[in-house]
């Protein structure tokens, strides 16, 4: 049942790949921006559903997430509907009340230590639903590329990319610690190609929405597309993977390889036409380390 709740979420977020949902959404609640402030309850009912089924629903979890999921919303609430073309502060500050909560695991406290993954997972989808009803389709920023991909030059960029960044990363990771000389791969090639999708759904297309279509755009929008708009996104994102392991925290070591990294999914970012794009570097790169490291 886990699975299938995840599942769901997933669905939800693919689903705004298409252009017709995206108009219909946004065309709503720039008709009706009242509408938006249906969105935190309908989330924390889904999100306290999801909890119910792990046996971890409770009063005080239920109010953590509702003033999550509407602390945002009514950031975005106040700056008004789009289209728009440069984020305020208050397009910033809503990227910070999604994202942080979700990064410092608030209210895990909460959770028995049985769901706890599963109910982090569940946060993310709906952090990763709330920020694309937001900034996608309410304020309708430019430049996100939350899209299909529009050309074989899409895949094309994410494995020239993958060429030029996997052996500086290489290199950096050993040189700093953070990864030991390479192995021929200890597991199945079942499940090495079943690892393909997950890691891409799981892991690499959701913080490439978060890291490149919010944070590294929005920059972008503010300051321009310059190498140090794209440095500066880069660190934001290497910064991220600080509280990571496997080693010690602060993991500084994994901080300069994910800046590195950083780097290589921003320039492919730029260069697509696609979010998606970025997200197959990104999948690379961690399937990668996953089974060769």
């Amino acid at each position: 049942m886990r699975t299938l709740v995840l599942a769901l979420l997933l669905g939800a977020v693919l689903s705004f790949f298409s252009t017709a949902v995206q108009t219909r959404i946004g065309g709503l609640l720039r008709r009706r921006p009242a509408w938006l402030g249906t969105l935190p309850f309908v989330l924390t009912a889904i999100f306290c559903g999801a909890a119910a089924l792990a046996g971890a629903c409770s009063l005080p979890l239920s109010a953590v997430i509702l003033v999550y999921t509407a602390a945002p919303v009514l950031c975005m609430a106040g700056a008004g509907p789009g289209p728009v073309q440069q984020p305020s502060l208050r397009d910033f500050a809503a990227i910070l009340l999604l994202w942080l909560p979700v990064e410092f695991n608030v209210g895990a406290r909460l959770v028995p230590a049985g769901a706890q993954g599963y109910l982090h997972s569940v946060a993310y989808g709906i952090a990763i639903l709330l920020g694309l009803v937001l900034f996608l389709c309410f304020r309708g920023f430019p430049g996100m590329k939350y899209n299909l991909p529009r050309s074989r030059r899409d895949g094309w960029l994410a494995l020239v990319g993958f060429a030029a960044s996997a052996p500086v990363l290489i290199v950096a990771g050993i040189a700093v610690g953070f990864i030991p000389w390479p192995h021929l791969p200890v597991r199945g090639a079942g499940t090495m190609a079943a690892a393909v999708p997950l890691i891409f759904f799981a892991t690499a297309l959701p913080e490439e929405i978060l890291f490149r279509s919010l944070i590294q755009n929005l920059l972008m929008l503010r300051f321009g597309a310059g190498w140090r708009t794209l440095a500066a996104a880069s660190l934001v994102f290497g910064a991220a993977h600080l509280d990571n392991g496997p080693q010690p925290q602060p993991n500084w070591r994994y901080m300069i390889v994910a800046t590195i990294a950083g780097l290589a999914y921003g320039r492919v970012f730029q260069k697509s036409s696609s979010v998606a794009s970025s997200a197959a570097l990104h999948m690379m790169v961690d399937w990668t380390k996953h089974f060769f490291f």
